[in-house]
């Protein structure tokens, strides 16, 4: 895949964007002397392929929220900054960035990642010790666990709300003898567990779970094994350039089977470009239906997803699918938190705040029609009416399905 080489990566890539004056003011004492609402956002940006791309839509959703929250008042009153560091999807770079923006002096009141869920593994312990509120696009096992990470919310759905969900659509669609394909990272290994408790809770048979080196070249191995238990339909974890080698291991197989892609699949660029760039259009491809958010689907009805889609596309190209879009929402929460809480810059109020289903509800959020935090739970829980299945198609605007593409 190729890289976008447009005038929103040099944005994107620069040290930082200030969407209104600076001020010298800490964190703690900004709701005093009226200085902004500091938000950090990493991303790999200067990454390969599908992670350069999705780091570039993640930012410009985060962007793109800034300037329609100033537009209505800011934070609390206070107007949002937006900083922007490439962590070229690097864990330890991410942390470096993370370190170095709370020891200049400006702590972030905010605190926002692009995925992959190593960055979340490697930051989360970090924000925690430093109280910095954060929500979270690359769920992990523990990133919605409030009692060890109580400032952290998790935007994109978990692995084990997505196998769920998944496995319903399954068992509505009458398949039996289902195997599960997954990558080994963090969030692979989480979904490819959560996959075939899912399967079982739904009264669905499984023929196990395979599990891929998200560096190897060749998958063949692994489904050459599900295919000799009678695999029937096939779940698939597989993100950026693995989804590629995934694909040609079954072509290789001559394996032609149905296949249900998590959100991982909807959000690698290959399933929307023709060849040579993807595999849209591929024999591929012909058995492959997405999980994805209901906004990754056009509706020319949804008059929320289509301003959030018109503000992003106000300050420029949106370069993947909007299944990464998730960071838009995460000021209108924090807009509603504060209103509730009288203060924009006690986190742990905030956090609380975010626990209340009113609040969640009174928020003018768009990517995600609802939110289910809670005192148990930090995990979205958007619910099955918050999903759709669809098959590959064009992009247009981060959207599948829009018959202009």
């Amino acid at each position: 895949m190729r890289i976008r080489s447009s005038a929103l990566t040099a944005a994107l890539a620069a040290t930082a964007l200030a969407l209104t004056g600076c001020s010298g003011a800490g964190a703690d004492d900004a709701d005093a002397a009226g200085g902004p609402y500091r938000v950090l956002v990493t991303g790999g940006i200067s990454g390969q392929g599908a992670l350069a791309a999705n780091a570039q839509t993640s930012v410009l959703a985060a962007k793109a929220s800034a300037e329609a929250v100033n537009r209505a008042g800011g934070v609390g009153g206070r107007q949002v900054e937006i900083t922007v560091v490439d962590d070229a999807g690097d864990a330890t770079t991410a942390v470096s960035k993370l370190r170095e923006a709370i020891a200049s002096g400006k702590k972030p009141d905010l605190f926002l990642n692009s995925g992959p869920s190593t960055i979340t593994t490697a930051t989360l312990p970090i924000l925690a010790q430093n109280k910095i509120l954060s929500f979270n696009i690359g769920p992990t096992e523990d990133s919605a666990n409030p009692e060890k990470y109580p400032l952290n919310f998790d935007l994109a759905s978990g692995p084990a709300e997505n196998a769920e969900t998944i496995a319903r659509y399954i068992k509505g669609k009458g398949y039996q003898s289902v195997g599960v394909v997954h990558g080994s990272s963090a969030y692979g290994e989480v979904f490819g567990q959560a996959m075939e408790d899912a399967l079982s809770e739904a009264g669905v048979s499984s023929t196990g779970s395979e599990e891929y080196d998200t560096a190897a070249l060749d998958m063949t191995a692994q489904l050459q094994s599900l295919k000799n238990r009678g695999t029937q339909a096939l779940v698939v974890d597989a993100y950026g350039a693995p989804l590629g080698y995934l694909l040609a291991s079954l072509q290789r197989l001559d394996w032609n089977i149905p296949l249900v892609g998590n959100t991982s699949v909807a959000g690698t660029s290959l399933v929307s470009k023709a060849a040579p760039e993807g595999v849209l259009g591929t024999p591929a491809t012909a058995n492959l239906v997405m999980h994805v958010l209901s906004s990754t689907v056009y509706d020319a009805n949804d008059t929320a997803v289509n301003t959030m889609v018109d503000n992003m596309k106000a300050m420029g190209d949106i370069p993947s699918t909007l299944i990464l879009a998730d960071n838009y929402d995460a000021l209108p929460l924090v807009v509603a938190a504060a209103n509730k809480a009288g203060s924009s810059s006690d986190p742990e109020a905030l956090a609380e705040a975010l626990e209340n289903q009113e609040v969640l509800d009174g928020a003018e959020t768009a990517f995600s029609p609802s939110y289910h935090f809670s005192a148990d739970s930090h995990a979205s829980k958007p619910g099955d009416e918050a999903y759709k299945f669809v098959p590959p198609s064009p992009l247009l605007n981060g959207q599948y399905g829009n018959p202009s593409a």
